[in-house]
């Protein structure tokens, strides 16, 4: 008989018991600065030493930083589950807590492209400086998705969503889209569980009669869940 299949939907709460701060503060700069100054395709082209610098300092506190124990008992699903993690977060925490699938929407901060050919791509761990290259001579930039440019793993998303049996969302404010929307495509009947210490019940949750709640943070919310799931026939 095949595994049930697991889909788990994270974002910036699961990652802040591990030290790293969540996207935006309450006066909506991003440690410090305009969401407009470092996450934007104009930002770049205007200033690209102060948005390269942003994303150094931001790869930097992440070497810093270790998955907590929500990612590590997320991983233990995969014993009995099929797990496919979709994370609206840059950082690895949850590869290295040992989620085997995980798919980034946003981008991962371990990784730069080219400006000129965004099929190159490469792991990087250290500073990026406005002198590096990709092979072709063109600057790196951070992979990542800004503001106002496309997902490119959106449509994989929303495949992985289609056939889930079961769906976590976790440590996301369901506000940014398009992400916020994936669980539109959930099929009838799957189960839905939203851990969150300040749930946001967005439109389409509103709609879906499978909803459960677990008002908590993600270290308490995803040991209780998973004992549950690990539990279940």
């Amino acid at each position: 008989m095949p595994k049930k299949k697991i889909v788990v939907l994270t974002g910036a709460g699961i990652s802040a018991e591990s030290g790293l701060k969540t996207f935006r503060d309450a006066d909506g700069l991003w440690e410090g600065h305009r969401v407009q100054d470092v996450a934007t395709p104009e930002a770049y082209h205007r200033n690209p030493s102060l948005v390269n610098e942003f994303y150094n300092q931001r790869r930097n506190q992440l070497l810093e930083a270790k998955p907590n124990s929500a990612h590590q008992e997320l991983a233990k699903l995969e014993k009995k589950y099929h797990v496919v993690i979709i994370t609206q977060n840059v950082d690895n925490l949850h590869e290295r807590g040992g989620s085997q699938t995980v798919l980034h929407l946003h981008g991962e901060l371990f990784k730069v492209r080219s400006t000129g050919d965004s099929k190159l791509v490469y792991d990087w761990q250290k500073d990026i400086r406005e002198t590096d290259r990709c092979e072709k001579g063109y600057p790196l930039r951070p992979h990542i998705v800004w503001f106002g440019e496309e997902v490119p793993m959106l449509e994989k998303a929303i495949q992985e969503m289609l056939d889930a049996d079961i769906c976590l969302i976790i440590g996301t404010s369901m506000q940014v889209y398009p992400a916020a929307g994936l669980v539109s495509y959930l099929k009838r009947g799957s189960e839905l569980y939203y851990i969150d210490p300040n749930p946001h019940i967005n439109q389409e949750l509103k709609n879906n009669p499978r909803l459960r709640i677990i008002a908590q943070k993600a270290t308490e919310g995803v040991k209780r869940m998973v004992e549950i799931l690990m539990e279940n026939d």
